[in-house]
């Protein structure tokens, strides 16, 4: 994996000179919203990085040689998150029903965001009915968010640094065993919350779908913005406008369509789950 990740850096070290740096801190925000005057913990201190084990076949970190469209479109997603006009810090990625690729995508997108340089992103798995973040990555059995909202570990102790990306960490959702919307509507989940903004420049969290239950609602009120995940292919049409209704106006940041094949006529092959249609579509 170190490989892939080396020769995308350098990939997108070329791609800094095509755009203006904007400075890391002046997305930072308090729990109030208000910038923050001090600069950002570029690293929290975390236990050892963990080694990420992904299986050959795993549409996670499509980053290498043979997969440049891929890379591209989670760049483009990417690009339209640092430019945007709201300057979002946390944000969460839902979607309409399960298999739409909201955690693929939310993997990814944490991923190609931790490729720029002095930019510390913590990618957390907030879906506690259904949680695979831990899964997808290969990463080892352990305390998450989950123990830290009960009290039975420190918030310290459930972050992990990733080895082959080092401005990547993440929060497993750990051993749930209360109810997640009771864990989610609590005085220790507003902490995490404010705690993770104060440390790292961008917080992607992987949720519920929006409609159903009452997790996605908790989480949506403490966050900056809300991408949703599509499927041309899956996702019922009815529950997709559903969910974009329901999402307020100053909150919804966009959506990335999955799974989409190549039109015939753009003349390139198709990329199946790789590809995005254009990237984040803004509202």
């Amino acid at each position: 994996m170190s490989n892939i990740f080396e020769a995308v850096m350098k990939s997108d070290l070329l791609s800094l000179r095509e755009a203006p740096e904007i400075e890391t801190s002046t997305f930072a925000r308090t729990s109030n919203g208000q910038p923050l005057r001090q600069p950002l913990v570029a690293h929290p201190i975390v236990q050892n990085p963990v080694q990420l084990k992904l299986s050959a076949s795993s549409p996670v970190f499509p980053f290498e040689e043979t997969q440049n469209a891929a890379a591209e479109q989670y760049r483009i997603i990417r690009t339209k998150i640092l430019h945007h006009a709201r300057r979002p810090q946390f944000l969460v990625f839902s979607s309409a029903d399960s298999g739409d690729g909201k955690t693929v995508t939310s993997i990814n997108v944490a991923a190609s965001l931790a490729l720029k340089q002095d930019v510390a992103v913590v990618l957390v798995d907030g879906d506690l009915r259904r949680p695979s973040i831990a899964n997808i990555l290969g990463l080892p059995p352990g305390p998450g968010l989950s123990d830290v909202l009960e009290g039975r570990s420190a918030l310290d102790e459930v972050i992990l640094r990733t080895e082959e990306l080092p401005n990547l960490s993440i929060i497993s959702a750990g051993n749930v065993m209360g109810n997640p919307a009771e864990l989610l509507d609590s005085e220790a989940w507003r902490t995490v919350v404010a705690r993770l903004r104060g440390q790292y420049n961008y917080i992607i969290l992987d949720t519920t779908p929006a409609i159903g239950v009452a997790d996605y609602e908790l989480v949506q009120q403490v966050c900056d913005g809300v991408v949703v995940v599509a499927r041309p292919d899956h996702t019922p049409r009815e529950a997709c406008l559903k969910t974009l209704q329901s999402i307020p106006k100053n909150k919804l940041i966009g959506v990335v369509l999955n799974c989409v094949e190549e039109w015939w006529l753009w003349k390139t092959p198709a990329y199946g789950y790789y590809k995005s249609n254009g990237g984040l579509q803004q509202s």
